[in-house]
């Protein structure tokens, strides 16, 4: 075990605070499965292959990234504000920050916009870090104006050589082709991240249109596309991700198929598409969602560096 009895009772009582939040405001715990037959189309997550017999047909499904397919289609049938906790599945994913199992949070909340969603995840937190702090109050920093206050380039214009040659400003001389998401996140991930949310915690808004992923597109104040998303961010650690989700199948449709005609062209293996989600998308209510990351918010909570030091075994020794 790599952690200590101190995080485990620590978890413990996480896990209460986090279902008792819920209860007060009459969001239902679900439960969905692990294994699917569809898996991930992102072009920067692996999902983990599992071999298992259906009917006594041999297939191959997948560990969820995310229960968040799983969840909508709850939604669709009407299930209302839900959350679930569980463990989830992210293949090779390794280091300080980074176990291939991890335990997640991820709740839905019909007739929520962004905001509220903010709202609601700020008193979450307060409540699940109140031995650290004395009250977790947010700011909100775009990701636009993060990269210009740090690196002087506006991410929504760049081009890929002007992203090159800030990269190389900076001393991170990495050969990334001509892919210029790459080397926006290499920035990011680099010289801005590390630096968000020490003063106060961050709610880092409105990222550029191509990192979307399922949530809707919006105007910002400047009249640019942005997606309507967050993350937050304390003392640099990546905690939750949330979106305005996007209900319209066909536009899915076409960025899970983008997804995986740009898995092809990295050499890596087109993942099979959630039939089931598409289908069930017209009946799920406008809504907003958040997935955060327990494993993490513990690490904050308990003033921990290392992810093996707030979970009981690591992939190497599990």
């Amino acid at each position: 075990m790599t952690c200590d009895l101190e995080a485990l009772q620590t978890r413990a009582k996480l896990y209460h605070r986090i279902r008792s939040f819920f209860a007060e405001r009459n969001v239902l715990e679900v439960e969905t499965p692990l294994l699917s037959q569809a898996g991930t189309t992102d072009v920067h997550l692996a999902s983990v292959q599992a071999l298992r017999h259906v009917n006594g047909t041999k297939a191959t499904h997948y560990l969820h990234t995310s229960p968040e397919f799983a969840m909508k289609r709850l939604l669709a049938s009407g299930s209302g504000a839900i959350y679930q906790i569980c463990k989830v599945f992210r293949d090779d994913e390794h280091g300080r920050k980074h176990n291939s199992e991890f335990t997640m949070l991820e709740w839905y909340r019909p007739d929520f916009d962004l905001k509220d969603l903010m709202y609601e995840t700020t008193d979450l937190l307060n409540i699940c870090l109140q031995d650290r702090f004395d009250e977790v109050r947010p700011m909100l920093l775009s990701y636009k104006h993060a990269f210009q206050d740090r690196l002087d380039i506006n991410p929504l214009h760049a081009s890929c050589e002007e992203l090159k040659q800030c990269a190389q400003r900076v001393g991170l001389d990495v050969r990334l082709g001509d892919d210029r998401l790459a080397y926006m996140d290499l920035l990011f991930s680099h010289m801005v991240e590390p630096s968000l949310g020490f003063d106060t915690p961050v709610f880092l808004t409105d990222f550029p249109p191509e990192m979307a992923s399922l949530a809707k597109i919006r105007t910002d104040e400047d009249g640019e596309q942005v997606a309507a998303r967050f993350e937050v961010y304390i003392e640099g650690l990546e905690l939750a991700n949330g979106y305005d989700e996007l209900s319209d199948a066909t536009a899915l449709r076409q960025r899970f198929e983008a997804d995986n005609q740009a898995r092809l062209a990295q050499g890596l293996e087109a993942m099979p598409i959630d039939e089931r989600l598409l289908a069930a998308l017209e009946f799920m209510p406008a809504c907003s969602g958040i997935a955060l990351g327990i494993d993490r918010l513990l690490m904050v909570a308990m003033q921990r560096m290392r992810l093996e030091q707030v979970i009981s075994f690591p992939a190497h020794l599990a």
